[in-house]
């Protein structure tokens, strides 16, 4: 419809009048509305955080099925008096959604003050492992991710009959069995960026492994008996800070302590005199820095340092290097 000259006259003053007071009040909502913006951070998204995982404390997370994980360590345990450089390696597959299995072997090369080094890089103990998520973590909701990871260490490094180089023995001789509960959780920070925290303990118990000759266990030619590595209690907490999509700051905090490793056994075979020594329980504090760095979702690395010391515990500083790829 098509106003004419006079309504025209009549209307314009009046939609002037009701736009002079409508005016105000939207700038003033257009301004609280910028002031809410500029003051709140934008929340960081889950998809916009890469992760390697912290040094020490493994995922409570659990592999979707028929994916693959493969995550190689290299490091170098540096005490007053030795070097013992070695890598392990993560190799984990997803069962099913909610299981996934793994093994993880062992490599080392000792270097030692005042004796002969290893002859040459060995095998140490293996492992394998299964873990269970019995939950999962969801944003919104206070529940973390909960699993029950098992996991069996078998005998397959060299522990006895070590001859003139004591510093070729790289595993224990024993079975031990470790049962932990893995958790994990997301915190979005006064920033927006997120926090990924970490907290896991287990339990691990150790059967006896046979002993001849020159060993691990400090023993010396001609010996014959047996070895009990004492139980040990873990807990370990971790916080991974995410800078950015790639770069992500992590910390380890770790508490271990261990029972008494028994020795039995006689110094000459037919011996009538039994010998009997107890190492003594320990506890060991450690804390392990780390930088972690991703060139997409499924491929990083991460570079840090572990310290442990404590009580009848050797104090070590370990540097290492550790590269994930997950598939």
């Amino acid at each position: 419809m098509r106003l004419t000259g006079t309504l025209r006259r009549r209307l314009l003053p009046r939609v002037l009048a009701g736009s002079a007071l409508l005016a105000p009040a939207a700038w003033a909502q257009h301004a609280a509305d910028l002031s809410v913006a500029t003051s709140q951070p934008v929340r960081q998204s889950q998809d916009d955080a890469w992760w390697t995982g912290p040094m020490l404390a493994n995922s409570a997370a659990t592999l979707p099925r028929g994916h693959f994980l493969i995550e190689p360590y290299l490091y170098d345990a540096t005490s007053a008096h030795a070097d013992g450089w070695g890598s392990l390696t993560y190799m984990l597959y997803g069962l099913t959604d909610r299981l996934t299995v793994g093994l993880v072997p062992v490599l080392g090369y000792n270097r030692v003050d005042g004796g002969p080094d290893s002859s040459h890089v060995g095998f140490g103990d293996v492992s394998v492992q299964a873990q269970y998520r019995l939950t999962r973590s969801r944003e919104g909701s206070s529940l973390p991710t909960i699993s029950i990871q098992l996991q069996q260490t078998l005998p397959s490094g060299k522990h006895d009959r070590l001859g003139n180089r004591p510093s070729d023995g790289l595993g224990s001789g024993a079975t031990t069995t470790t049962l932990q509960i893995n958790t994990q959780t997301y915190f979005w920070l006064a920033n927006g960026r997120i926090l990924r925290m970490r907290l896991n303990v287990g339990q691990s118990v150790s059967g006896k492994a046979r002993v001849e000759d020159v060993s691990v266990y400090g023993t010396t030619e001609g010996f014959r008996g047996t070895a009990r590595p004492g139980n040990a209690f873990l807990a370990n907490a971790a916080w991974e800070y995410s800078l950015s999509r790639r770069w992500v700051l992590a910390f380890d905090v770790t508490y271990r302590r261990h029972r008494d490793t028994r020795l039995v056994g006689f110094a000459v075979p037919g011996d009538a005199a039994a010998l009997s020594h107890s190492s003594g329980s320990g506890e060991a504090f450690g804390f392990a820095p780390a930088v972690e760095y991703s060139w997409s979702p499924s491929m990083g690395v991460l570079l840090g340092a572990r310290v442990v010391t404590g009580h009848n515990t050797t104090t070590t500083i370990t540097p290492a290097i550790a590269f994930n790829y997950v598939h």
